[in-house]
């Protein structure tokens, strides 16, 4: 009996190992190598913004197994740092790195700062060697999958033309209604552009500060808007051409310059760049601080511009990924030093005058006109 229990316990062990191993053999999948593999060109051009085209083409990443979401270490001249590859510059925090890959034949790959300069920063020149090295295999997917914003350029695809051109009055803090508009270009020879330039003449808008164009540019499309166009002949007009970092010298003075204008003009008064997003939203956004905005509603109105244009919805993981921009750029603007409502209207303050430029008469007049006075 004892040895007969033996050989049927030796029997099904002997069964399950065969089970074991052919489950094994159906479970065991190739295992398929990441290229490490670095990636290598050069820079082609510059433009305006500091961004840096690159001889290197998306197709060189996909080649060697790399995609979007993933995080390189990279090289620029003797310059480097960590940086992942995505497709658009809000994929990143303000004052980011970023790969930005743009698709098409054959597409093109760019290095960039969201809201910065690429190569005032890294001192990147045209010819200048890039080099890119694997740092983690989609070390970046999870957040770049939340921050993806896709717009439609159909009109009949948004609730409202001032939606569709992300037109509207600002009035929070002591700013009164009525007195302050931002939106999108309204001269820019886009579909949004005639909806925008209509509401600017519908709300009575008096002096516009122009943040994207240059003279040149501004005269493409400025036919198409006879209300923007007389306005510019009365000399209402100001064009800045600026960058995207605040930081800048350049847009400093610049900013300095709109500011000074705005408060020698009357209002109602029209801040716009191109979307009525980045720069719109940082001149907007100061404003607001220095007129007692408090950071949830300078946060809200900046991200209206975001539910507008991506259908983000608030108390979603998006809405607050993007939404603290406003507070990170209140903390940079403060030194790296946190910002709560009772110091923001100071720290927009001291900005304006010890960055910017502004004497107190001047940020004075200009809160004035702000706030109906």
């Amino acid at each position: 009996m004892k040895k007969h229990l033996r050989f049927i316990g030796v029997a099904l062990f002997m069964a399950m190992l065969v089970l074991s191993g052919c489950q094994s053999t159906k479970a065991v999948a190739p295992v398929q190598e990441i290229q490490t593999e670095p990636v290598s060109g050069s820079v082609v051009s510059l433009d305006k913004y500091g961004n840096a085209t690159l001889s290197v083409t998306p197709a060189d990443f996909t080649d060697k197994g790399y995609a979007v979401g993933d995080l390189f270490s990279v090289s620029v001249g003797d310059f480097s740092f960590d940086a992942p590859l995505v497709t658009n510059y809000s994929d990143v925090d303000n004052g980011s790195f970023l790969i930005r890959e743009k698709a098409g034949d054959p597409g093109t790959v760019s290095l960039a700062i969201n809201m910065g300069n690429f190569s005032k920063t890294s001192g990147a020149q045209e010819t200048s060697p890039v080099s890119f090295t694997l740092k983690e295999k989609e070390g970046y997917l999870k957040e770049y999958q939340i921050r993806q914003l896709k717009k439609s350029e159909n009109r009949d695809d948004y609730a409202s033309d001032a939606v569709f051109s992300n037109f509207r009055t600002v009035t929070v803090g002591k700013i009164a209604p009525g007195t302050l508009y931002r939106s999108c270009n309204p001269v820019l020879g886009d579909a949004r552009a005639p909806y925008a330039a209509e509401l600017a003449q519908q709300a009575g808008v008096k002096t516009i500060i122009n943040l994207a164009d240059s003279t040149e540019t501004l005269k493409e499309h400025i036919a198409d808007s006879p209300y923007y166009q007389q306005l510019y002949n009365q000399g209402a007009v100001i064009v800045l051409d600026m960058g995207v970092s605040f930081t800048d010298p350049d847009f400093i003075a610049k900013l300095h310059d709109g500011l000074v204008f705005m408060a020698n003009h009357g209002g109602p008064y029209l801040v716009h760049c191109n979307e009525g997003k980045d720069r719109a939203g940082f001149v907007s956004a100061l404003l607001e601080a220095a007129n007692g905005a408090t950071l949830e509603e300078i946060t809200q109105d900046y991200m209206v511009s975001f539910e507008n244009y991506y259908g983000v919805q608030p108390g979603t993981e998006q809405y607050e990924l993007i939404g603290k921009t406003i507070t990170d750029m209140f903390t940079q603007l403060n030194g790296g030093k946190p910002v709560t409502d009772k110091t923001i209207a100071k720290v927009a303050n001291t900005y304006l005058k010890d960055t910017v430029g502004l004497d107190q008469a001047t940020i004075n007049q200009l809160n004035a006109h702000l706030q109906g006075k």
